[in-house]
């Protein structure tokens, strides 16, 4: 191979290279060709053909090279003209360094075609006198082509003067113009003329602006610089057009990806951008024509020998037309700021630039089925979306939704983490204001008060499903791990406190508390911020305390042990916070204390709160060098923190040392009957805590004796011994004396109203203190049983009776009712200010008196009185009988007759606080009533609506409560005495009900069994054993729920008063109830689940033990008795769900179903869900409850059905009520298409269907591929009556109704039935075609089903013979009347 020459060599060494050349006689690597012009001539023309050599043209080929560029991805990148900084070598090859620069050669040129000039003019220079050319003068430029603004060269000037000049040459007659205009709207009316063809349409909507356009959009020929050039560009436009018509959607897609992957990016987005100039002058016809945006996708493409350009629509109008109404749409009237002549460069308004300048729009609501985005004010208050607030407010920001006033929580956050002090300041001090919440506090000395739910958003966007088969601690890790991976927006966006955890917000806090040192407001928005965090989670808790240096910050500045006594003087002003005692710390501390007992271990001993506590209150709140109320709730935080500390069993030590101080504080009780101070109610307060304090000293006291003995006795190394706390009995024996004073004293005030809603939290106390001493003083060893039971009675006469005959507390059961929330949902539901990213107890503004934690709320004074009153009868089971006119309020009976009838109420961290409360109400009602129930003989008449209560209760019951749950399963769910029905002759009644609806239309018919011999036996019987197996019933579901074990004794720690066992004053998270709504379908639920499981891993159950038999008897029997005796509790569950729930039983194992006891069961709760009621209910389209798919589930069925059903009618029954026509056809085809075997096993007999036919041949079907079907089965013979009798009249009847049909209808349909009603004529098998013809109704009394007609109706005969033209009445079969 020749190389090429290089530099050195001389011309000797060139002549040899040629010789060489010529010797090899290789064929040169470029030729000249003469080809001529297709739009001359033919393509393929020889030269004898071609015109003389004017009409030619040089057409330069390269050999090797295809004529359609080759693809190339990227494209090749251009290099910069004015970098010179590369290096070049003097032995550098110039060919390699330009290769290496252009990768291929094509992507410069391809094809070279000269350019036609046989058709231009050739002039010449017009011969002067001067010796040189006249030069140019400005002055020759005409005045009219100055029209633009602004200064332009003198070349600029004379191009634009030459181009008007040509336009002028070229612009079209009025005539023309009058043609264009009028043509303009036919370009875009669909309706086009007759001499213009029409396009398709889909080519019309894409492609149209190019296919329809009349000149090019971007190439004007002006390059060409001849006077045709115009025209030249028409052609190649009107060339391309042709090329696009005749090129399907598929071609022009594939020459699109072809050009876009061979054209620089650049140079797209400068023709993307020339194409959006020119459409942004024709906005009045843009709505028919593509987006600019879509330039992209309808981009044309030239093949081979098509030249390409870039055309858009025209409208025909003129550019001037165009400026104009461009100038009507957008008028100066429009912008926000009126430009001047004299500013420079305002020619060009752009007016979206100038949009964020114009006056706000109103706000309105979005019709958005999301929630808006919650803006809050400065001061923290939630503002409405469709608030129209003025802007001096300072509200408005050029952030999102800019016509909102008001800022955001991601807003909020984002200024939080400013370097700007007053930011971060204004910041924090309006999230203070947004978590402010005090009721915790208010309900702090109720029973159960200090226990509270965790404040956790329940809208956490997670996906559960993938985690079902995770235990707890995994799902936890699992969760935590994904909430590190989110970036912090997305945390926030469902969890607030997460989200400020995860930006390390305590550490900032920690810094502005330590070096800024800012305002006291700013202080106590920061620690009001930090109690909600601590409210959280006991993670929170754990990372609040593991934060370098906060909880010493503090400690050391907010809970000093001296300060300042000016702090004190009236009129003092505060600047700084800092080193003043103050009762939000205090507060933040005793929030921590409540994450759990190690958290509290810590800041007792590590941060030194016990010295704190001695502090704060051995010094009398007098006493303290502080404003008054400032000291009162310091020293009320400060016994809360110890009463917190005492749940635990902890800080015990210090009663002993602070006995004197607590002693005069009791000594001290009654004198807040007489005073009237405004800081009375915050007195109140601080001695409720003092109350609830004692309390929780007295619950660790009465079990130190029992803890002393297992510590003596305890020889097992198994579990380490947990140490007796240094308090005795002996030591708070002496406390009681004090509190029933003080608490004979207050109930003297019950009948004063103001008096009693002041010291009504006290007397709360009271009372709870009192049931806790006694239920202690009778535990213990060192006392005498006889000296307790007189105590009792003592109170008893002296206090309880006379008490319960006031007035006063028969109004108060008469609230019961107005403050429920039960009873008015609405009183805890979110409240409009509520977020939901953060939790909330929708209190903001206060609570109504009447409402459940208002100021008339009976709850807690009633709730600590049945307490007390459920102890005393506990220990002394004599008094019982004392305490029967408690459950004889009129008031108490309406309120928990209203309550157990409303639906389930849903849980959020604003009702379940609030429910929490009301259920411990209804809980001790209930244990009065079981200890009732068998001391009082006229106690029958309320065991109805108590069972119905204890009922709701468990289906409502929150996580915490699962001891209450468990006592209600053990003592009252089960009970016989609750279920006094079975005694009072309800068996008999069911019998007698059964025998009635035998004479209606109701069919209460029971299956018979494929097994051998299954007795058939009546409701009532089977009641009758039901009611006797109660107490077997009550251990199979007590079993079941064995899995909330670990949760059982954590509650039972804590309603037990085993202070020593308790790890958290927080709850587990109230996601909903502890039982789902369907608990009575439980141990069912569970043995399917285990064999579907045990499946899933491959192992197959081959025998079912005796004891799942007896547990799903067991359940079977429990939800009869529900269904008959209290079928309102069940209400709530859909009829589908329990009959999808029921279908379990032939889901699981293989012949379970078929066991004698099973089947009766079954058989009897069938009939009870086949009645008319319940029917009318059924609704198996609608989502289900603990169900994805009840069409899975379905088809699961069908073959479990076909593989073991043996014919069982009892199971073809369950098959079968599916398939009514009401319900989704894709069931019925799932058996005509799929599973067509089991029409063969239906044999459920006319008689023993218990539902009526009409519900699945009415209205007539309309489904053409079922019709197919059903007539495709009994033409094969699949369908038979003696094998499936119930769907075989099914498909009679809908293939008679729909062959007879005569109402207009598609033709597909028509064709369908008319070839239909040939082929039924046209059977072989007579009585098929019988049946089919003559069909005429239902008939349930018939041995088919249905009646026949003896002779066709005129209409039908008529029809049958239009279609089958044949004379019917001679070939017509004969029916026997």
């Amino acid at each position: 191979m020749l190389s090429r020459p290089k530099p050195g060599e001389s011309e000797a060494d060139l002549l040899l290279f040629q010789n060489q050349f010529l010797a090899a006689r290789a064929s040169p690597a470029v030729k000249i060709v003469k080809k001529a012009d297709k739009r001359k001539g033919k393509e393929g023309s020889t030269d004898a053909e071609r015109p003389p050599l004017q009409d030619s043209k040089d057409v330069v080929m390269l050999d090797g090279f295809p004529d359609t560029l080759p693809p190339l991805t990227p494209a090749p990148p251009k290099k910069s003209k004015i970098k010179s900084a590369n290096v070049h070598f003097e032995d550098e090859d110039p060919e390699e360094r330009l290769e290496s620069h252009d990768r291929h050669i094509t992507a410069v040129f391809s094809k070279i075609i000269e350019r036609d000039t046989s058709a231009i003019a050739v002039t010449m220079p017009v011969p002067t006198g001067d010796p040189f050319p006249r030069t140019f003068h400005r002055s020759e430029i005409k005045s009219e082509v100055q029209l633009g603004a602004g200064r332009k060269s003198i070349f600029a000037q004379k191009m634009a003067a030459k181009r008007t000049a040509e336009k002028a040459a070229t612009a079209p007659s009025a005539a023309e113009c009058v043609q264009v205009k009028s043509a303009a709207p036919d370009a875009l009316d669909p309706e086009r003329s007759v001499e213009e063809p029409p396009l398709p349409s889909s080519r019309r909507d894409k492609d149209g602006d190019f296919l329809t356009s009349q000149r090019p959009c971007l190439i004007t020929g002006e390059g060409l610089g001849s006077q045709k050039s115009e025209q030249e560009a028409q052609a190649i436009h009107k060339e391309n057009l042709e090329k696009l018509q005749s090129m399907s959607e598929e071609e022009i897609l594939q020459e699109q990806a072809k050009l876009l992957a061979q054209l620089d990016p650049s140079l797209v987005a400068f023709l993307k951008s020339q194409r959006g100039n020119n459409e942004g002058q024709k906005k009045e016809l843009k709505m028919e024509l593509n987006r600019p945006e879509e330039f992209m996708e309808s981009l044309p493409v030239a093949q081979h020998g098509v030249r390409s350009s870039l055309s858009m629509q025209e409208s025909g109008l003129e550019p001037v037309r165009k400026e104009e109404n461009m100038k009507v749409e957008i008028t100066d009237d429009d912008l926000p700021v009126k430009p001047r002549k004299e500013w420079i460069h305002m020619d060009n308004v752009e007016f979206e630039k100038l949009e964020w300048m114009k006056d706000l729009p109103s706000p309105r609501q979005k019709k958005t089925k999301k929630g808006m985005q919650a803006r809050f004010s400065l001061k923290g208050e939630l503002i409405p979306a469709d608030a129209d607030l003025p802007t001096h407010l300072g509200l408005h920001h050029h952030g999102e939704e800019a016509e909102r006033a008001g800022y955001s929580l991601q807003e909020l956050f984002h200024l939080s983490r400013s370097q700007v002090t007053q930011q971060r300041t204004l910041a924090l001090q309006v999230l203070g204001r947004i978590v402010q919440r005090k009721y915790l506090d208010w309900t702090f000395s109720w029973y159960q008060g200090m226990a509270a739910f965790p404040f956790v958003p329940n809208n956490e966007e997670e996906e559960e499903e993938e985690e079902e088969e995770l235990n707890g601690t995994e799902k936890s890790q699992d969760k935590k791990l994904k909430d590190e991976n989110k970036p912090d927006p997305d945390v926030a966006r469902y969890d607030v406190v997460k989200g400020l955890l995860k930006t390390r917000i305590q550490h900032r806090l920690r810094y502005i508390l330590e070096v800024v040192r800012p305002v006291p407001t700013v202080v106590l928005d920061i620690l009001h911020i930090l109690i909600h965090i601590a409210r959280h989670s006991s993670e929170a808790c754990s990372q609040l305390l593991d934060c370098p240096r906060l909880i010493e910050t503090i400690v050391r500045e907010f809970l000093p042990t001296q300060w300042d006594p000016k702090v004190a003087e009236q009129g003092f002003l505060l600047t700084s916070l800092h080193g003043v005692a103050c009762a939000s710390a205090m507060k933040f501390i005793r929030v921590l204390a409540s994450g759990g007992r190690n958290a509290t271990a810590r800041l007792l001993n590590k941060f030194e709160m016990k010295s704190r506590l001695s502090r704060f209150i051995a010094e009398d709140p007098v006493d303290l060098l502080l404003p008054r109320e400032e000291a009162i709730r310091l020293s009320t935080e400060a016994f809360r923190l110890w009463a917190v500390a005492a749940g635990y069993g902890q800080a015990c030590d210090l009663y002993s040392d602070l006995y004197p101080v607590l002693v005069r504080i009791l000594q001290s009780l009654p004198e807040l009957l007489s005073r009237k101070s405004p800081v009375v109610e915050l007195s109140v307060q601080r001695a409720a805590a003092v109350v609830t304090l004692l309390t929780h000293v007295t619950q660790t006291a009465g079990y130190t004796a029992d803890l002393q003995a297992k510590l003596s006795s305890n020889n097992s190394e198994d579990s380490e011994p947990i140490p007796p706390p240094p308090v005795a009995w002996n030591q708070v024996s002496g406390l009681q004396p004090f509190l029933e004073t003080s608490l004979k004293k207050i109930l003297q005030e019950i009948s004063q109203i103001e008096a009693w809603q002041t010291l009504q939290p006290l007397t709360t106390t009271c009372v709870i203190f009192l049931g806790v001493y006694y239920s202690a003083y009778s535990q213990q060893p060192s006392v005498n049983p006889i000296d307790c039971l007189e105590e009792l009675e003592r109170l008893t006469s002296e206090v309880l009776q006379p008490l319960l005959s006031q007035p006063a507390i028969d109004s108060m059961w008469d609230l019961l009712r107005p403050c429920s929330a039960l009873c008015n949902p609405l009183s805890c539901s979110p409240a409009p200010e509520s977020v939901v990213s953060i939790a909330s107890l929708s209190c903001t503004g206060g609570k109504p008196p009447l409402s459940l934690v208002g100021l008339k709320s009976p709850f807690p004074f009633l709730t600590a009185l049945l307490f007390l009153i459920n102890n005393i009868t506990h220990i002394h089971k004599g008094l019982t009988s004392k305490y029967s006119s408690v459950l004889g309020f009129r008031g108490l009976k309406d309120y928990l007759h209203q309550s157990w009838q409303t639906g389930l109420p849903s849980v959020t961290s604003s009702s379940a606080w609030i429910l929490r409360h009301e259920y411990h109400l209804q809980y001790f009602v209930l244990a009065l009533a079981r200890r009732m129930a068998g001391t009082c003989p006229d106690y029958t008449q309320h065991a109805s609506l108590h069972h119905c209560v204890a009922m709701a209760l468990l289906s409502r019951l929150l996580p915490g409560s699962e001891h209450l749950a468990h006592e209600v399963l053990l003592d009252l769910a089960f009970n016989p005495e609750f279920l006094p029905e079975g005694k009072a002759g309800g068996p008999e009644a069911a019998d007698f009900s059964d025998i009635l609806h035998l004479g209606t239309s109701a069919k209460l018919a029971q299956p018979g069994s494929a097994a051998a011999f299954v007795p058939k036996v009546t409701r009532g019987a089977l009641l009758r054993e039901s009611y006797q197996n109660l107490p077997s019933i009550r251990s199979c579901y007590l079993s079941h729920f064995a899995h909330l074990q670990p949760a059982l004794i954590r509650s039972q720690a804590s309603y037990q008063g085993r202070n020593y066992l308790i790890q958290s004053m927080l709850l587990p998270e109230a996601k909903g109830p502890i039982l789902p709504s369907d608990w009575p379908f439980f141990p069912l639920i569970s043995l399917y689940n285990k064999v579907t499981n045990a499946e899933t891993r491959g192992t197959i159950l081959n025998s079912l033990p005796l004891d799942l038999i007896n547990t799903v008897t067991l359940n079977l029997q429990w939800v009869l008795l529900l269904e008959t005796w209290r079928s309102k509790i069940l209400q709530s569950i859909p009829t589908a769900a329990k009959l999808a729930r029921l279908m379990c039983v032939f889901l699981t194992g293989s012949d379970l179903f078929l066991e004698a006891p099973i089947h009766r069961y079954t058989a009897a709760l069938l009939s009870v869900y086949c009645q008319p009621k319940a029917l009318d209910s059924l609704n198996l389209d609608a989502p289900l409850p603990g169900l994805a798919s009840f069409h899975d589930l379905y088809i699961s069925l069908l073959e479990q059905f076909e593989g073991v059903s043996f014919g069982d009618p009892l199971f073809g029954v369950f098959v079968l009520l599916p398939l009514q026509k009401c319900f989704s056809v894709h069931l019925r085809l799932s058996v005509f298409g799929e599973h067509t075997n089991v029409l063969r096993a239906l044999g459920v007999p006319l008689q023993q269907f218990p539902v009526p036919l009409e519900r699945y041949t009415s209205p007539p079907e309309d489904n053409l591929n079922l019709l197919r079907l059903y007539f495709r089965t009994l033409v094969t013979g699949a369908l038979r009556h003696t094998w499936c009798p119930v769907l075989y009249v099914v498909a009679v009847a809908h293939v008679n109704s729909f062959i007879f049909s005569q109402e207009s209808t598609a033709q597909e349909t028509d064709a369908a039935r008319k070839s239909m009603l040939r082929k039924t004529w046209l059977l072989v098998d007579e009585n098929l075609k019988k049946h089919l013809l003559y069909y005429r109704l239902l008939n349930a009394e018939s041995p088919l089903g249905f009646d026949l007609y003896e002779q066709l109706p005129s209409m039908r005969l008529k029809y049958l013979q239009i279609v089958t033209q044949k004379e019917i009445m001679e070939n017509a079969p004969a029916v026997d009347s």
